[in-house]
């Protein structure tokens, strides 16, 4: 790169790092008031929430990325813009591509960074937020029972208590069990514990009783108790049906959606879903470039104000908006007609085509005062 290019490109990089700082933290903070519940009203570890904490960073970095270097390439552009510091690099025998040339590398740049996140990170994170939810709901069940209100624990199980203590004891306690088909359980109890087992999480009730009613007989038996346990299984079954839980496409790995199983192959709709994915993965990195590239089309192309764009700066945002919007929709119905995929790679291709024949062909106009 010359002078001025390497100039321009450490201002593209100082603006696009603090975009992404700021989004980040603004996202994360977000996401730490739901973390932070497990710590401050329930008592988790601090470390399972610093670590939920920073697994959530991949999971979004590849949105946010592309997002900040459009926010930094019209900061910049138009930050010299209003000093005429482009007025003079245009004097000095800069065309709009060589301006647009340092924006164009720091994109491909930032496609590499969202490919390597949309590979193999991201899938990676989303399968440790997974099995860590599990771990934490199955080691740290407490955390999920809240005092004065029915909390459903498990599939057809709902516990009820009314309040907790500083060492763990519930007190008040009124569950209901449904798990066994036709034969509804409700338990009464004084106080109640959880005690971690090598089979997992009991709920154990002291001081109570144990009422069953059988639907096809109509029959209520009764059982006085001084202890009863109740096994605590959160992630058991999905939708009840009694099978281990199944992956998000999002926590797959890359290889799992390259060379789905049999019994995913099997699956019309969960193949369809994980080839989108699939598919949205490899297509992701190209929006960065597109979305550059349309940054410049807007604030290279005619005549320049050193009174500032506003206008085009906005343009270029809405149009951001529109090919991000449409680039989710496409990966939407990529899940159920398979048609569709090519239209996630053809978008992007197609607005980077159409903002370089407007680089191409636009000419120098002389600054307006």
């Amino acid at each position: 790169m010359k002078r001025l290019e390497r100039y321009l490109f450490r201002l593209l990089a100082l603006a696009t790092l603090y975009s992404t700082a700021g989004l980040t933290i603004t996202i994360w903070l977000s996401q730490s008031l739901r973390l932070i519940e497990m710590v401050v009203e329930a008592g988790a570890p601090i470390s399972v929430f610093l670590w939920l904490l920073l697994l959530t960073v991949p999971t979004f970095l590849g949105l946010v990325l592309p997002i900040a270097l459009v926010a930094g390439v019209m900061f910049t552009y138009n930050k010299l813009n209003a000093d005429s510091e482009l007025v003079v690099m245009r004097s000095a025998g800069m065309g709009p591509l060589a301006l647009a040339r340092p924006a164009i590398v720091l994109a491909l740049i930032v496609a590499g960074i969202v490919g390597t996140l949309n590979i193999w990170l991201t899938p990676a994170a989303h399968r440790e937020l997974a099995r860590l939810e599990y771990t934490v709901r199955n080691d740290y069940s407490q955390l999920f029972i809240r005092e004065g209100v029915f909390n459903d624990v498990g599939d057809r199980l709902s516990i009820y208590v009314r309040d907790r203590d500083i060492d763990g004891t519930f007190t008040g306690i009124l569950i209901h069990d449904a798990r066994v088909a036709h034969k509804p359980v409700s338990i009464l109890g004084r106080r109640a514990v959880i005690i971690p087992t090598a089979e997992g999480m009991r709920f154990v009730v002291f001081d109570g009783n144990r009422q069953e009613m059988d639907e096809t007989t109509r029959k209520l038996s009764q059982l006085y108790f001084e202890s009863y346990a109740i096994e605590l299984k959160i992630y058991a079954s999905t939708s009840g049906s009694g099978g281990p839980r199944q992956a998000d496409a999002r926590e797959r790995s890359t290889d799992e959606l390259l060379h789905p199983t049999p019994d995913v192959a099997a699956n019309a709709r969960l193949l369809g879903n994980l080839t989108a994915e699939l598919h949205q993965r490899f297509s992701a990195p190209l929006l960065s470039v597109a979305f550059t590239v349309l940054a410049l089309a807007s604030m290279l192309s005619g005549e320049f104000n050193r009174r500032g764009q506003s206008g085009r700066v906005a343009a270029a945002m809405v149009m951001v908006v529109v090919v991000q919007a449409s680039a989710i929709g496409l990966t939407s119905l990529a899940g159920r007609n398979p048609a569709v995929i090519p239209l996630m790679y053809a978008m992007p291709l197609v607005v980077l085509a159409a903002g370089l024949v407007v680089l191409v062909r636009s000419r120098i106009h002389r600054t307006r005062g």
